[in-house]
């Protein structure tokens, strides 16, 4: 234990980290969280009697320390999001003990993580995934028919972000296009739950519990459609990942059904959320830049730094939390065995000391080594696809648009871990 006073953040920054509502207003949580690291990078939040105090890491280079060393900051032990105690003592109830209430990729650690994750790896690699791209291609043009036929002005979260990357993330795991709404209103209920808009409930107010419950829920019908899903594809299996997943064996025996609907559900889900936000992101980004927008039409060449710059920009999924499996010491903080740990890629993609003004969206930043895909061998297996999708989009948009405005403000989500605009009122004309 630390011989010295642990530093402490408490009070209104405190309420701030956890308040999912605080994350609406995003430049006064860059400013607070340009604050704490220029203060205190490692810092120790207690909040209230609710929550477990934990560290907050805000630094880029203690962040990518925390994501690459896998021995010593452990993802099982406690749940790898942030949740209050009756959510967590909730989860454990009806897991068996388990604090992951989703027994997916991110909430493993080796051995077990290395083996599960080898099983679809390949099928996610350049080589693979390139086979796709005409069908991405496909899709991403009559994503952007829609755009056309609105009319010149639209909202484009629903209208574009949000279905286009659920259509991709549907393929892949052979999907039927008849049962994809029902996929993003699961996602929507296991990413949105904080957000009275997203989590599809009718209730404006809802306690942490309630929000829990609603997530569980999700968890259960996502489970049980791909039980299903995993049947058919072991008696008539094809090229998808999906078929991968179902007939896999680890040790001479299949994944047992949790690992199996962990498998898929961090696959549906995350693979849609994140590219979502990521490409409401940049466009929102254009749109308050038309300099920026006509450079890019003008010369694609820079479409790999847009997808990039957004996916830095945007940080879509906000924080993992980690487990200290050892005493340690971390930004010049004591931290102990078994000390919890959040690690902020909100900060650590603003970082000033690694990213020359990082506020301002910059499609020609070089170099743009963010954390939005994690580091080392939690590195976010889909990384290679969601920049593929992103790419071929943006080519689209781009040739069948010529101007971009806002036609309002947009909005962001209420949400602690995945986030993203939940709004983004457009404005344009096409190109002829």
């Amino acid at each position: 234990m630390a011989t010295q006073a642990e530093p402490l953040l408490t009070g209104p920054d405190a309420q701030a980290i956890i308040d999912p509502a605080n994350y609406v207003d995003w430049d006064a949580m860059l400013d607070r969280f340009d604050r704490l690291r220029s203060e205190t990078p490692v810092v120790k939040v207690v909040n209230d009697e609710v929550h477990d105090p934990f560290w907050l890491v805000t630094s880029y280079d203690d962040v990518m320390r925390v994501s690459k060393d896998n021995k010593l900051f452990l993802n099982s032990p406690r749940s790898v999001t942030f949740s209050d105690k009756n959510s967590g003592a909730f989860v454990k109830s009806i897991t068996g003990g388990d604090p992951n209430l989703v027994r997916s990729l991110v909430a493993l650690d080796a051995p077990t993580h290395p083996q599960y994750r080898r099983l679809t790896q390949d099928w996610f690699m350049p080589k693979n995934i390139r086979q796709m791209e005409d069908e991405i291609s496909a899709l991403a043009s009559t994503t952007v028919d829609r755009l056309v036929d609105a009319g010149g002005e639209a909202d484009f979260v629903p209208l574009v972000s949000a279905p286009y990357p659920l259509h991709v993330v549907m393929q892949i795991l052979g999907v039927p296009e008849a049962d994809e709404q029902r996929m993003l209103f699961l996602t929507q209920q296991m990413f949105g739950g904080q957000d009275e808009d997203l989590n599809k409930s009718g209730m404006a107010n809802m306690t942490p519990e309630q929000i829990m419950q609603l997530v569980v829920g999700a968890v259960a019908d996502f489970e049980a459609y791909f039980a299903k899903l995993t049947e058919e594809k072991r008696a008539n299996p094809t090229d998808d990942v999906a078929s991968v997943i179902a007939n896999a064996k680890v040790d001479g025996a299949h994944l047992s059904d949790r690992d199996m609907a962990g498998y898929y559900i961090i696959l549906a889900a995350a693979g849609h959320d994140t590219t979502s936000a990521s490409t409401a992101g940049a466009m929102m980004a254009l749109a308050r830049d038309p300099e920026q927008f006509a450079r890019l039409k003008a010369d694609r060449d820079l479409l790999p730094g847009i997808v990039e710059e957004a996916i830095r920009w945007t940080t879509p999924v906000q924080h993992f939390m980690r487990t200290a499996a050892e005493d340690t010491e971390l930004g010049g903080q004591k931290i102990a065995k078994d000390d919890w740990l959040m690690i902020s890629y909100i900060a650590a993609n603003h970082d000033p000391a690694v990213f020359s003004d990082p506020r301002k969206f910059d499609a020609s930043r070089s170099p743009n080594r963010h954390l939005s895909f994690g580091a080392g061998a939690h590195q976010c297996l889909g990384l290679h696809m969601a920049r593929m999708e992103m790419k071929i989009l943006f080519n689209e948009l781009l040739d069948r648009i010529e101007t971009l405005e806002l036609a309002g403000e947009p909005v962001r989500a209420k949400s602690t871990f995945v986030g993203g605009l939940k709004t983004l009122p457009i404005r344009y004309t096409l190109s002829k």
